[in-house]
């Protein structure tokens, strides 16, 4: 489906519904299902991540991937971006606990590499929030178009480290002003993530540490000064593998 219905009641489906696996999801090291989602007077597909299906990192915490899935979402929700679909994380399900993900309808052959000039055109709120979460590793089939035109952006199991990880394809905008709206933003985030007892700040430290949430916000802050996006950094690897 290409998602445009009510999000509490879409929310709520996904907290509280039934899932059944439908399908196993090849491509990627760590376990990722397509599952139908049914709920009173709502069925949908989903992607359903569960934590014992992650396999370990050296440098993130074992069994957080599903978790930074949410957060992604909280992140651009909070930013009033919408790049995010609708994620929740299940503490229960057929496979344990994980993040459950609505599943976006989209063409796998169009997405950043084959995009036309008008979709790339669009993709600065992408690579802004990408900066700001830290994301090391935004391959370009992890940007969809629905069918609504609507950019969506997917597998952020590996954002919000502390240190510096951001691997991205999408380096279009590099050294170019950081527009006024973005920037407004992403400077109300930094102040709300600067208030311990804010709600997002209570949601996101449920789900992220302390200082990742506090590097988060530091992250905020540095983008909006900078006033400009972010280069490529010279002394390590600034590109995902494989780029698709």
């Amino acid at each position: 489906m290409s998602y445009s219905g009510d999000l509490k009641s879409t929310l709520a489906a996904l907290q509280k519904g039934e899932i059944d696996l439908t399908g196993l999801f090849e491509a990627g090291s760590n376990d990722t299902f397509l599952v139908t989602l049914r709920h009173p007077g709502f069925e949908a597909r989903a992607v359903y991540k569960p934590e014992r299906g992650e396999q370990p990192l050296w440098d993130f915490p074992e069994g957080t991937l599903s978790r930074r899935e949410v957060a992604a979402f909280l992140v651009s929700q909070a930013l009033g971006w919408e790049l995010v679909p609708p994620t929740v994380y299940r503490r229960s399900g057929p496979l344990g606990r994980g993040s459950l993900q609505l599943y976006i309808d989209h063409d796998p052959e169009y997405h950043y590499f084959s995009f036309r000039p008008e979709h790339r055109a669009r993709l600065q709120p992408v690579v802004a929030f990408d900066a700001v979460i830290n994301n090391a590793d935004r391959k370009g089939g992890h940007v969809l178009v629905d069918a609504d035109d609507h950019i969506w952006l997917i597998d952020h199991g590996v954002c919000f480290h502390e240190d510096d990880k951001l691997r991205t394809v999408i380096w279009d905008f590099a050294g170019q002003p950081l527009p006024a709206d973005l920037a407004s933003d992403l400077q109300r985030l930094a102040q709300q993530l600067t208030q311990p007892d804010a709600k997002l700040t209570r949601m996101l430290t449920k789900l992220l540490t302390v200082p990742e949430v506090q590097a988060l916000a530091n992250r905020a802050r540095r983008l909006v000064e900078a006033g400009v996006f972010p280069f490529p950094h010279p002394d390590r690897r600034p590109y995902p593998w494989p780029p698709v």
